[in-house]
């Protein structure tokens, strides 16, 4: 890789890490408790095991494998969302242990976990190739790695889709949402995985109405922020339009309130 585009990519990363530690992921991450909590079963974990969630952002997946009784470990390089998981493991008396790390540069010794987990975290990095080689190294031979990315066509798929049109990404980065696509994952991982299982879900997010979703967003939510703050009025009044139009789209409520269904992949890859 020429020296100048490995600067680019650095300079990505750093913003995209100003970007997730904008507001407080914390107060949005309550959202994937139950999608973390059916990843640990689709990974039929077991007592004792070492488990690695990557991008843990507050710990859901962490703690959520520590509850089964594995020696979990979260890794994130938001510091401030170590720091909360750190909280929510003390609140619960549950023993896992957290550090700042990247995606692209896992801590952590070469195939020194039976279970590798990354729930709508890896696929975010900007070098996916590289974040897919870290989950595998990290992981022995034999073991599992579970992974669960939003869809290109789901909720989250479109809002990234329409972020972009308002605020594009750096020339030739790929949508994050193509980490849910087999076909993609099948190109990421290769030959170093023996097997693959998907199942396709939906998670669902609860609120009193499009505003209010919104209005929790563009508090909390980092992609969100960045938005508004880079756009002018007019442009960010027609961004909420457009997302506000998003949002009922995707509403299942079937009455005055919002409930949106977004899907993802659910992913069991057993290595070699």
């Amino acid at each position: 890789m020429q020296l100048g585009n490995l600067m680019d990519l650095e300079s990505i990363k750093a913003q995209q890490q100003h970007t997730w530690a904008s507001g407080d992921f914390a107060i949005i991450g309550w959202n994937t408790v139950f999608p973390c909590e059916l990843m640990c079963e689709a990974l039929d974990l077991r007592a004792g095991e070492r488990v690695l969630d990557v991008a843990t952002g507050s710990g859901n997946a962490a703690l959520s494998a520590a509850r089964r009784g594995c020696d979990a470990v979260g890794i994130d390089y938001v510091p401030a969302l170590i720091h909360r998981a750190r909280e929510r493991a003390a609140a619960e008396r549950l023993s896992v242990h957290f550090e700042v790390g990247d995606c692209e540069d896992i801590p952590v010794s070469d195939g020194s976990f039976d279970v590798v987990v990354s729930v709508y975290g890896s696929m975010f990095a900007p070098r996916p190739e590289k974040a897919a080689q870290e989950l595998l190294r990290a992981c022995r031979r034999g073991g599992r790695i579970g992974m669960a990315n939003w869809t290109p066509d789901g909720f989250w798929g479109q809002t990234f889709a329409l972020v972009a049109r308002y605020l594009p990404p750096a020339p030739g980065l790929r949508p994050p949402t193509v980490w849910g696509v087999e076909a993609r994952l099948g190109e990421l991982f290769g030959d170093a995985i023996l097997s693959i299982r998907s199942t396709e879900r939906s998670a669902l997010f609860r609120y009193r109405s499009s505003a209010h979703w919104i209005q929790v967003f563009s508090t909390y939510f980092g992609p969100i922020i960045r938005v508004l703050e880079a756009l002018d009025t007019q442009r960010r009044e027609a961004f909420l339009k457009d997302l506000d139009d998003t949002l009922m789209r995707f509403n299942r409520s079937g009455d005055n309130t919002l409930m949106v269904a977004a899907d993802y992949l659910e992913v069991v890859m057993a290595k070699r």
